[in-house]
């Protein structure tokens, strides 16, 4: 199979500016890029289409280049956007480039070879730009009914907050950066998420006309959600690469809890899987979809491309520990390792020896405002003790419901937790 048709069958592919670059791909290597906003020190699992777009274009021989918008992040890309992106400091963009490149450094191969990876700083060119000069030599092949055309500037100019000069002028900026690509580094190919299709035909244009040259657009699809909630988001917030934003176990467990209608598709999008063991998978979800094979196959795989196989492994024996039925004879690192999220609270052996009421601790480990309410938690059934339901009010800790050598664990509802250090 070609990688064109690899990344057909995987859903990749929702535009393409010539149906000939299916035949090109598979038949030459070409230099390729994908552009990324620095507008945070760390990319999130929305840039994680593009990105498997990257790695499954390089180990089929063709060499990527990630675009840090060092200069083009300073203006801010409309496409997608409601309102105008707040302008960074030059500070915070270095910040933010240092966190994105580490990143991109775990997905693509950047040893010495024919295929070797490249980062680069389009501030490195862009800042260099004298305004007489590239408006005589670039600004006079953009035309400003075509530039009105665009999708992502007609959706602003049709909103409440308009679009302001800067960010009219994005598209030539962007247009430029395949210019300067394909002349310094013979890329032919630019990728992207689909809203990047009028800042990828408008580049095309302008080497085609400055230079005579052919060069392709490919567009990645929108990933959605089947549910209609917004992929990437999680009730804590967007889901970032980074483990000191989105811990490990957070990660694992945002892909664990995928919907049976959009498993299978985001195994295709998110893993390495080969499409003949996806197919496999796909026939469990359908003929035992309540042991959810299919989520914890895409959470240990996604995981362990972004963290690491250990962190991947870390996290799924975190999230068994934190569903099993109850929690007894573990060790101190798997419960810590299972709640480094949940608060913590430190409770003397001693006390515990002897017996301490479980309102007492649920009121002091400040889980209940008051032993009244934690009282009338009970009462409901609300009270969890080692993922044991306790309906007794008048319930004493003692030693025997430790579940390790120093910790209980003490949950109200589904999600609150409280981690108990007996010393």
């Amino acid at each position: 199979m070609g990688v064109f048709q690899e990344l057909e069958s995987r859903g990749y592919v929702f535009q393409i500016t010539d149906p000939a670059l299916a035949k090109i791909l598979d038949q030459e290597h070409l230099v390729f890029y994908a552009g990324f906003d620095p507008t945070a020190d760390s990319l999130h699992i929305g840039n994680l289409l593009v990105i498997m777009g990257m790695v499954h274009l390089q180990r089929a021989g063709h060499k990527p280049i990630g675009v840090m918008g060092g200069g083009t992040g300073l203006i801010g890309d409309p496409s997608g956007k409601s309102k105008e992106r707040p302008l960074l400091l030059r500070d915070t963009m270095e910040k933010n480039l240092e966190g994105i490149r580490k990143q991109l450094e775990k997905f693509l191969d950047f040893s010495v070879g024919k295929s070797q990876a490249l980062v680069v700083n389009n501030l490195d060119w862009l800042g260099h730009l004298n305004m007489i000069g590239f408006l005589r030599d670039i600004g006079k092949h953009f035309r400003v009914g075509e530039m009105l055309s665009r999708e992502s500037v007609k959706q602003r100019l049709a909103s409440e907050e308009g679009m302001s000069f800067t960010e009219f002028c994005y598209q030539l900026l962007q247009a430029y950066d395949f210019l300067h690509l394909r002349q310094h580094f013979n890329c032919r190919l630019q990728v992207g998420g689909s809203d990047q299709w009028g800042n990828i035909t408008a580049g095309i244009e302008l080497i085609r006309r400055l230079q005579q040259k052919e060069a392709y657009g490919m567009t990645f699809p929108l990933v959605t959600t089947a549910s209609g909630a917004k992929f990437g988001k999680s009730e804590s917030g967007t889901v970032w690469l980074d483990a000191e934003k989105t811990s490990r176990y957070q990660f694992y467990q945002y892909w664990i809890q995928t919907d049976d209608r959009d498993v299978v598709k985001y195994l295709k999008y998110f893993s390495l899987l080969k499409m003949s063991e996806i197919k496999e998978v796909e026939e469990l979800v359908k003929k035992e979809p309540e042991k959810r094979e299919a989520q914890r196959r895409l959470a240990l795989e996604v995981t362990a491309l972004v963290h690491g196989k250990d962190a991947a492994r870390d996290a799924e024996i975190a999230s068994g520990i934190l569903f099993s039925e109850k929690l007894e004879r573990l060790s101190d690192q798997e419960l810590l390792s299972a709640f480094k999220q949940a608060p913590s609270f430190a409770l003397a052996r001693s006390e515990l020896a002897k017996g301490v009421g479980l309102v007492e601790i649920l009121h002091r480990c400040g889980m209940f405002e008051s032993r009244a309410e934690a009282k009338r938690k009970i009462k409901e059934g609300g009270v969890y003790l080692n993922n044991q339901r306790i309906d007794d009010q008048n319930y004493s800790l003692n030693l025997e419901d430790l579940a390790s050598e120093h910790f209980l664990v003490l949950r109200s509802g589904k999600k609150k937790y409280h981690l108990i250090r007996v010393d």
